[in-house]
Formats: structure tokens, C-alpha cells, sequence
């Protein structure tokens, strides 16, 4: 039987003729599916081949063209994903374990390909917040940036999602520009081979931006420092074991981990059987219970429901399986025969303490199966806050009242996620168990038909939790691309500024014009255009007439505007004042050029504020400046926002906003 390859310094090796292999069964029959070995792989060179041609390859592409990669690879993975749903049937996985590992990495490309264009800039640096100003004259100011880190990024995966579990990691960081080096779990690693392999052969990817080590690589973190990250996910206790090495404990290894997590679905005592939250809520425990045969780390493992309705939850949850599990057909076998060993061994420990165990279904004679279990329990016990039954199995546990039930989910130590099933009590329980809590998941009857369930890790939503689930953070779109860069602080005049981030701060150099001199900034097409392109217009004086005909004809009669004695009695006004979206209205006539093109269209208005309150008589005018300019790789347009203020006669600031444009590339 073939040995599982790996995929280091730009090619797939093989150990020949290694002393000890382990070998990988299929989990629904016991064969032998392959082999596996890492004997003599470099796995030095493997890091020094991402820090260098990774690094290098993947710094020639913007976030925006980085992100569009991501759209390609996400298509011809979708175009070859029957394959892996063949080799990944050895793993135990039915048809809808596929969609949730396989379509569901593939639907994580795309996310990140959008957030990644649609959020972040066009260019290798991302600021982050509004500058600061440091000094009364606006010459010495500060902001922070992102760049990407300058290593590899190292993620050590689980076994339970052998695709998925790869792509949520590798599409951030990839979109950050850092190469990934991927080691899978050894029973499920040679699926994720075999989708690394269609990533490799697409040519989609710059060389050097992913590497595979296929089995074990205990001394992988003895090559890595603070350039680097690792992302793990798997048991806690191995996560320990790897936060004190040497490398991360003084050499700075970014280290970040998804880890046990004993999650609770809360069936709020504002819900009684006959509702239809409760046939909701039972619908949830089942999902999770036989989704991937409950081998998830999102599964629900305690249900946490009023005292009175313990036998109900249980033996609704237990008649739906009935009906729908068939082991084998709709639900598959765990996916090694070591966990089928450690979940019986976990359901024995918990029936040990306490828990009244019921088994449905059978279990086939051969495979990796575990028939779903619900455990009761007469009285709160330590051990169903402690033990983790990696399957198939929930534990049904009575509170006293919501406060009790509160307790008992922040008893499990931090978790990924809890379910509250509730009509009117979600404030309350947010307020009891977020912080214990990476996710909640509100459900009653108006989300039940829409929900993407308890158990589902969105890409745009955070994925870990505190405590006993990690500490870690994955997903959430751009924030997760944000785990792998550094950032900095930068302090300088607004000409350094616009210099290291692209983007022009006020106060840095311009290039004025006025109507009367030069080229207004909207003839120019983003070939042309640059940043710190300004127009400045000239003063218009607002008149009491122009500000009572736009009260009358938009309706707004705020007394500010209309009523003499009353705007003088406010603090905030000298007597009627104009419409702040009349000064903005205005202030587009003053910065339009009227003529069609390169400006296609103004799609919006950024960061209004209203600062100096404008009354009769006075007067005002606009400067527009080329704030940032985005090039979209794939349209003949690209987007510029505009610095944009308002100034009185007295050249004191009345508005600022940033004004958006969609501009014609040449």
C-alpha cells in the first residue's frame, strides 16, 4: 500500500524504504487505505523554502489579486470535489459530512476571495483607524498598519475536517500574503493530500504558498520563531503540550489554538414543550449529534433544559433518531477505530459518575461505528463538565432556573459555542455566558427555518473560544487575515504617512487646482489620477432665504433652522443655522465637474461629521482631495475616496466626510 506523500520546497517526496510506518484504516471496513511516514523529510528546508520563495512569490500579488486567487482555486476545487468526496468516503463521512467538509472549504475560498476585495485595500499594507493627531500643528502625527508577518504559518490540524479544516486557515493567511505548511491528523491526512495535490496541480497558487508534511513532525516547532505562526487544532492537552515549547514560550512563536470544548444548548425556561421552539431545539441536539457521526468541535455535548422537561427533550431527541439514523446509510462511523476506542471509553466514564445511558440503534459488526447515545442524569456531577465523548452523545441535564442553567454552561471552562433556544431571555443569558463563549447562537421560531445551525463555523464570524476551547480565534473575515500580520505603530508627518501607507492624511503635500487653473481631478482617469490630487473651490455665501426654501421643500422644519428665538436659546447655534445636508449639497456643487467621464459614478458618503454650525450671511467653500485609490484587477473601474472638508469664511471647519467614486481606469 502506497506510502501518503508529502508536498515540501516545491515537489511531493516520498521516504523509500522507511524503518516504521503507520498504517491508516478504512473506517467503515478495517482495511488498509495507505501508509504513513516521515522519515528523513527536510523539514528545515521546508521552512526556509516558505520564508524565502513563499514569502517572495506571494509578496509579487496585492491583497486584492491574492484574494482573486483564492475565487480561481475555490472554482476548480468545486470542479474536482466529487473526487475528494470518493477518497474521503474511507474516513466514515456520508454525503452530508461531505458538504459540510468539502463544500464547505470550498465555500470558505470564496468568502475570504470577497471580504478580501470588497474590505480591505488594494495594495500590501492595511491601516488600521483614523490617525492620531500628535501635535497642535498637525506636523507630527501617528496611525497603525498591518503588514504580513515575514514567516510561515504552521497549521497542525485535527482529523474530523480534512479539507475544511485546511481551508479556513489557509485562505487567511494566503490573502495576508504568509505561505502555509499544512500537517494534517494521520487517520484523515490523505484526504487532505489529495485536495493539497489539486490545489498543487491547478497552478493557480505562487509557488512556495503551501507545503504538506503528510504524518508525524514532532520536531517542527524546533525550526520556527517569532516570524512565524501556528495555528492548532485538536485536544487540548496536546495544545499544552506544544504553548511550552521552548519556540513559543521565548522565541515567540505566534501560537493559537481551537481545542476541547464541552458546548451546551440551553432551552430557556420561557419555553415549554408545546412550542415550537422546543421541536426547534430538538432538531439542533439531533443535527449535532449525528453530523459527522458528533465528531465536531461545535457538537453540543450537554443540553441544559428546565428539571420538569428532562424526560421530554430526551425522549423526543431519542425518537427522531430513531426515525432518521440508520448507521452505515445516514450516519457513518467514526473516523478511526482509536476513536471509536476513546468515545466508548469516555461514554463508560460518564455512565460511571452518574449517567443513565441510552443507546439508539445498533451498531454494524464491522467499522468504526457508535450508535448515538443520550445520558441522563439524576444530579449534577463534575464529570459531564469534564469529559468530552468525541461522538455521537449529549448529556441532558435539569437546572433550577435560568440563572442555575447559567452556571452550569460557564461550568465546561470555556467553550466554542452554546445554542440559547429562547423568545424573550436572550439578553439575559448574552449577559451570563458570552464571555465564557467564542459564539451564541439565539434560536426560537422566527430563525429556525433560517439559522445555519448551532454547530457551523461561518468564515465572516469568529471561530474559537477562552478557557478550556483555546483562547484562540479563527475566521471572522478580515480579522482572521489580520492573525497573520504584525502591527505597528507609526509616527511621522502626514508626508510619511501617505508614503508608508498609500493613503493620503491631511496635511501632507497636494497638487491644487481650482476652477480657474488646472486640471480638476474628476478629468482624470486612475492612470492619471494620484494621490494628494486636490480641488478647491471657491466661497458661496448662504443666504436666510436658501435655508428656509430648503426647510419648506425637504420638509425638515427643525427648529434650528426656522425658528429665531429658539435656535438662540440652544447652546450650539448663534441663531438659524443651515442644514448640514444643505452645506453638503452645496458643497458638491462647488467640487462637480459636470462632463461625462473618467468619474462614473458617487456611490456614497463616509465618516460625516458636522463640526462648525453655519448661520445667514456666512459663507462657505470645499476642498476635495485623492484620499485612496482602488483598482479593481477585474473591472475597468476602480474606486477613490476623496478626503473631503468644508471650511466657513473664517477658514474654520464646518464638515469633513470622505465622498466615494467610482472612476474609469483609462
Amino acid at each position: 500500500m502506497a506510502i501518503v506523500p508529502s508536498y515540501l520546497s516545491g515537489q511531493w517526496v516520498t521516504p523509500e524504504n522507511p524503518t516504521k510506518t503507520t498504517e491508516v484504516l478504512d473506517a467503515r471496513t478495517g482495511e488498509l487505505v495507505a501508509e504513513v511516514s516521515t522519515e528523513g523529510l527536510d523539514i528545515a528546508g521546508a521552512i526556509d523554502y516558505a520564508r524565502t520563495t513563499g514569502q517572495a512569490e506571494l509578496g509579487k500579488l496585492t491583497i486584492h489579486e491574492r484574494a482573486l486567487k483564492l475565487k480561481e482555486l475555490a472554482i476548480y476545487l468545486g470542479e474536482h470535489k466529487e473526487a475528494l468526496y470518493r477518497i474521503s468516503d474511507a474516513t466514515g463521512a456520508t454525503q452530508r459530512d461531505h458538504y459540510i467538509d468539502i463544500d464547505g472549504g470550498i465555500g470558505t475560498l470564496f468568502t475570504f476571495s470577497s471580504k478580501g476585495r470588497r474590505e480591505l485595500p488594494n495594495s500590501h499594507v492595511i491601516e488600521d483607524g483614523p490617525y492620531e493627531p500628535l501635535s497642535k500643528d498637525g506636523s507630527f502625527i501617528g496611525t497603525h498598519i498591518y503588514t504580513r508577518i515575514p514567516g510561515v504559518a504552521v497549521q497542525i490540524n485535527a482529523f474530523n475536517f480534512p479539507v475544511w479544516g485546511m481551508l479556513e486557515k489557509f485562505a487567511p493567511a494566503f490573502i495576508a500574503g504568509v505561505p502555509t505548511l499544512v500537517k494534517p491528523a494521520t487517520p484523515t491526512g490523505y484526504v487532505t493530500q489529495a485536495c493539497v495535490r489539486l490545489m498543487v496541480d491547478s497552478g493557480i497558487l505562487p509557488e512556495g504558498s503551501i507545503q504538506l508534511i503528510s504524518g508525524s513532525a514532532r520536531t517542527l516547532l524546533d525550526h520556527l520563531d517569532y516570524r512565524d505562526h501556528v495555528a492548532f487544532t485538536g485536544s487540548a492537552a496536546t495544545a499544552a503540550t506544544l504553548k511550552s515549547h521552548q519556540n513559543v514560550i521565548e522565541g515567540g512563536v505566534r501560537f493559537t489554538s481551537e481545542a476541547d470544548s464541552l458546548n451546551a444548548a440551553i432551552l430557556a425556561s420561557d419555553i415549554t414543550a408545546e412550542d415550537p421552539e422546543f421541536d426547534a431545539y430538538i432538531k439542533v441536539l439531533f443535527q449535532e449529534m449525528t453530523a459527522k457521526a458528533g465528531q465536531k468541535c461545535t457538537a453540543v455535548r450537554r443540553a441544559l433544559v428546565p428539571h420538569a422537561l428532562v424526560d421530554a427533550v430526551a425522549g423526543a431527541l431519542s425518537s427522531r433518531i430513531e426515525e432518521k439514523v440508520v448507521l452505515g446509510e445516514t450516519m457513518g462511523p467514526l473516523a478511526s477505530f482509536d476513536q471509536q476506542r476513546d468515545v466508548d471509553a469516555a461514554i463508560a466514564r460518564l455512565e460511571a459518575a452518574g449517567g443513565q445511558a441510552t443507546r439508539v440503534g445498533k451498531r454494524p459488526a464491522a467499522g468504526a461505528f457508535v450508535e448515538p447515545t443520550i445520558l441522563t442524569w439524576a444530579a449534577d456531577a463534575p464529570e459531564v463538565h469534564e469529559i468530552e465523548a468525541f461522538g455521537p452523545v449529549v448529556s441532558v441535564l435539569g437546572y433550577d432556573d435560568d440563572a442555575h442553567a447559567v452556571a452550569l454552561a460557564a461550568k465546561g471552562g470555556g467553550s466554542l459555542v452554546a445554542t440559547v433556544c429562547t423568545r424573550e431571555k436572550a439578553g439575559e443569558y448574552a449577559a451570563g455566558i458570552a464571555a465564557h463563549h467564542g459564539r451564541l447562537h439565539f434560536l426560537d421560531r422566527d430563525d429556525a427555518k433560517t439559522t445555519t445551525g448551532h454547530g457551523s463555523p461561518l468564515p465572516m464570524l469568529i471561530h474559537g473560544g477562552p478557557g478550556r476551547a483555546g483562547g484562540g480565534e479563527e475566521l471572522g473575515g478580515v480579522r482572521g487575515v489580520k492573525h497573520y500580520m504584525q502591527r505597528t505603530a507609526i509616527q511621522g508627518t502626514p508626508n510619511h504617512l501617505t508614503a508608508v501607507t498609500g493613503e493620503w492624511h491631511r496635511g501632507a503635500d497636494v497638487q491644487r487646482v481650482t476652477r480657474e487653473e488646472g486640471e480638476h481631478p474628476f478629468r482624470k482617469s486612475l492612470t492619471t489620477l494620484k494621490i494628494g490630487d486636490q480641488f478647491a473651490s471657491e466661497l458661496r455665501p448662504v443666504s436666510l432665504e436658501d435655508i428656509l426654501a430648503f426647510a419648506e421643500s425637504t420638509g425638515d422644519t427643525f427648529y434650528a433652522h426656522t425658528d429665531e428665538e429658539a435656535a438662540m436659546a440652544n447652546p450650539f447655534f448663534p441663531r438659524r443655522v443651515a442644514h448640514g445636508y444643505l452645506l453638503v449639497s452645496w458643497a458638491a456643487g462647488l467640487f462637480v465637474n459636470p462632463d461625462p467621464g473618467p468619474v462614473l459614478a458617487n456611490y456614497g458618503l463616509e465618516n460625516l461629521r458636522f463640526i462648525t454650525p453655519v448661520t445667514y450671511d456666512d459663507s462657505i467653500r470645499v476642498e476635495l482631495t485623492a484620499k485612496r485609490i482602488t483598482p479593481r484587477v477585474t473591472d475597468e473601474y476602480g474606486e477613490v475616496a476623496w478626503d473631503t472638508v468644508i471650511y466657513n469664511q473664517n477658514d474654520e471647519i464646518v464638515a469633513t466626510y470622505d465622498v466615494l467614486t467610482l472612476v474609469e481606469k483609462a
